[in-house]
């Protein structure tokens, strides 16, 4: 059975998305922070944009948040002390049958977009984990146009690379 086009390209998180979003969300700890129902409803529901991509199965999802959310993350503090303005993609998962098919890609490709769209700021930032090292998740940033704005420690044992890219 082949899978349609459609299937594989974002399209806006649905309320019916939270139960496979949160099993694949916690199928992917350390790499994505382990939360629990009520947080993941939580963050949508405060999210700037979110999207998911899949109809029967759920392949990927990312979550993004605008300034001024009421989001207590250490790393979407940093970023909110440093920019005035900004998107924050909070969490990106992508199921692991499903990776390098461009998912992630797609995902960032489609904030972008609605960012441009919506003129809503000029960065787009997130964080990768530098210690313990997330190599696939550096190079992939590296490629689409990220750069390091920073590091932080944001627990104990825990190193971050900060990044943003510019959207024009």
């Amino acid at each position: 059975m082949s899978m349609q086009s459609s299937e594989l390209e974002p399209r806006l998180f649905l309320a019916s998305d939270i139960d496979a979003a949160l099993e694949l969300n916690n199928a992917n700890a350390p790499a994505v922070g382990e939360i629990d129902r009520f947080t993941l409803e939580f963050l949508v529901e405060h999210s700037l944009y979110s999207f998911a991509i899949g109809a029967e199965t759920l392949h990927a999802f990312c979550i993004t948040f605008a300034p001024g959310a009421p989001y207590t993350s250490v790393n979407y503090q940093w970023f909110s002390k440093k920019y005035p303005d900004f998107v924050y993609l909070d969490r990106i998962v992508v199921n692991e049958k499903m990776r390098n098919k461009s998912l992630g890609a797609k995902l960032y490709a489609a904030v972008e977009q609605r960012m441009i769209r919506d003129r809503c700021a000029p960065l787009l930032t997130c964080e990768v984990n530098l210690n313990p090292p997330n190599l696939g998740s550096i190079r992939f940033h590296n490629r689409i146009g990220f750069r390091e704005v920073g590091q932080q420690d944001s627990k104990p044992g825990l190193t971050v690379s900060m990044l943003a890219k510019t959207i024009a």
